[in-house]
């Protein structure tokens, strides 16, 4: 059986995004301009950053205030209080406060850094917060497109995640739209003829790395285009099924 080719394309020309614009229109002018034909089963992968400027998730760190705990947290390892008191803001729970990281879940229900509170790649005295419904966004743009270009896509929010148990950071999918973000080996035989049991793989989140080596973090190639992943048809699901439930984490 022949392997697939994946293909990843940039989607090049994408200019600064402004809160309130039409981030579908501005995507479809690109794709043009990038000479990209779009075809079914192609992935949207968008870094987040684009949405929640779009979105208006932008916030003038000098009309922030930071508590009390933001201020002497701030004061011992260093950081600026205003993005802390962010972190807090945006956090449904602290998962580490130590040794200058902040560690927290997101109402999302993201562990990560800072509740994905950042300053790079925005103006300077501002920060920019994750989506409100990363999902929610997805699907958005993924009806929109599918109506513009007549073709069925897929779509992944991408954004930057550390690993407890490894170095380096990597993108992951936080809102998927369109397919599966799942794909589920099991039962199905391995090479030697036995049935897979734990085989799931998570697919947004590959689709959202692979993207990264294209998009990269200097680059100013905020979205691409991936060509040759296949998922079935029928089966369709959110970001949010990437998220370990509470009774199934074993380091909670």
């Amino acid at each position: 059986m022949p392997q697939p080719e994946i293909s990843i394309f940039p989607i090049l020309g994408l200019p600064e995004i402004v809160p309130g614009c039409q981030l579908s229109s501005v995507l479809a002018e690109a794709v043009r301009r990038s000479d990209l034909v779009l075809k079914d089963f192609d992935i949207l992968v968008i870094a987040h950053k684009v949405i929640s400027k779009a979105e208006g998730r932008i916030v003038q760190l000098n009309d922030v205030e930071p508590s009390k705990v933001a201020t002497i947290w701030a004061e011992k390892s260093g950081k600026d209080a205003r993005l802390v008191e962010l972190s807090l803001r945006e956090a449904s729970r602290i998962v580490r406060m130590e040794r200058g990281v902040l560690i927290t879940e997101t109402r999302h229900g993201f562990v990560c850094a800072n509740s994905g509170v950042d300053t790079s790649n925005v103006a300077p005295g501002c920060a920019v917060l994750l989506p409100e419904d990363p999902d929610r966004s997805a699907e958005e743009l993924r009806k929109s497109l599918n109506e513009e270009f007549k073709v069925r896509l897929g779509v992944v929010v991408s954004d930057t995640f550390g690993r407890p148990w490894r170095g380096g950071i990597v993108n992951v999918a936080i809102g998927v739209a369109g397919f599966d973000p799942l794909t589920d080996y099991r039962g199905f035989p391995d090479s030697f003829g036995k049935k897979m049991r734990a085989s799931v793989v998570a697919s947004a989140d590959e689709l959202a790395g692979a993207a990264e080596m294209v998009m990269g973090k200097t680059r100013a190639v905020p979205a691409v285009i991936i060509r040759g992943f296949s998922w079935p048809t029928g089966l369709s699901g959110t970001g949010k099924k990437l998220l370990r439930p509470a009774t199934e984490d074993l380091f909670r």
